[in-house]
């Protein structure tokens, strides 16, 4: 069952920590208190970074930029016994540790978290090779992988515990600077989702950093007359299909939300759930184009270049459901 509705007022509350420090803090507080718990870093570095490695330095190792052997290593310590955590950017710890991480982490279930930071778009001037909008299609094809996709601070703090409970490998996506606040420190995650506003026309399922957008988008619809509501998928893997579309419930349609290809991310996984369920819930998916973007500019500009800024994703919903037969 879904968690209760939570009421959300524009504009939201900015949280003052960064998201990476939300979440190393909390792993800050797990690692004083289980010395099992080590952090491994590809010479990535966060504020929060620099108290573990000062306070804590035999549970902190900068193995440097060689992301594989950083999965091979984390992989070794939690044989033996360790509760590691391995950190760096989203696009290189997904793409280029794919095997390491298939072979050595997923095919021997081991508690192992890779803590992706900058998903999407975030490091946006330095194009494609450091785009992260594959990630989500790529890990969840990997038996035993949990994905988490946190989309404020407490969130992502709460991800941080919740990977350390894991028996089998995680991957969290987690952002760069503050977001706005969406949920209440200790606030129960434990669904997957939790459906945020409620809508009568249609509800938008988003996650990470665009569930910030969706919140803004919601109210742009209703200025327009369209009744939207939000849905939060922040456990990308794995969903329970069931209970997810008992919280859409009697949703005449539904539009998918998300900083990632069309292939293989939050539009496929809403679109397989109805396609087993046997449900003919109309669906629209706004997600990045199949290709790569050579432009270079802010975040929030390249996705407008891609239709999902705010106005873009409002005006084709308006035309969707107004044009309806």
């Amino acid at each position: 069952m879904a968690n209760p509705r939570l009421k959300l007022t524009l504009p939201l509350e900015i949280n003052d920590v960064d998201m990476r420090d939300a979440f190393f803090n909390e792993l800050n507080r797990l690692a004083t208190e289980d010395r099992n718990t080590l952090l491994l870093t590809d010479d990535q570095g966060a504020f929060s970074l620099d108290w573990m490695r000062q306070n804590l330095p035999d549970q902190y190792f900068n193995v440097g930029i060689a992301e594989q052997n950083l999965v091979s290593v984390a992989a070794g310590l939690a044989l033996g016994g360790k509760v590691p955590f391995i950190y760096g950017i989203a696009n290189f710890m997904s793409m280029r540790c794919y095997e390491q991480i298939r072979d050595d982490l997923c095919a021997l279930g081991l508690p192992v978290t890779i803590v992706a930071s900058g998903p999407g778009y975030t490091y946006a001037s330095d194009g494609p090779t450091h785009h992260a909008i594959h990630d989500v299609a790529i890990m969840r094809t990997l038996p035993g992988m949990t994905i988490l996709s946190p989309s404020d601070a407490a969130s992502t703090s709460d991800f941080a515990q919740t990977a350390y409970r894991q028996q089998g490998p995680t991957y969290v996506r987690i952002e760069k600077g503050t977001l706005g606040k969406i949920y209440e420190d200790g606030h129960d995650f434990s669904a997957g989702f939790d459906v945020l506003i409620e809508g009568t026309d249609l509800i938008i399922v988003s996650t990470g950093y665009m569930v910030q957008q969706a919140v803004t988008l919601v109210e742009e619809l209703r200025y327009q007359g369209i009744s939207a509501g939000l849905l939060d998928l922040y456990r990308l893997k794995p969903v329970d299909g069931s209970s997810l579309l008992k919280a859409i419930g009697a949703a005449p349609r539904i539009a998918t939300l998300e900083e990632h290809s069309l292939i293989g991310g939050l539009g496929s996984i809403i679109s397989e759930i109805l396609a087993d369920e046997g449900e003919p819930t109309p669906i629209k998916r706004f997600a990045l184009p199949d290709r790569f973007m050579y432009k270079y500019g802010s975040r929030d500009w390249l996705l407008a270049q891609d239709g999902l800024d705010t106005h873009s994703v409002a005006t084709t919903i308006l035309r969707w459901i107004t044009e309806a037969p």
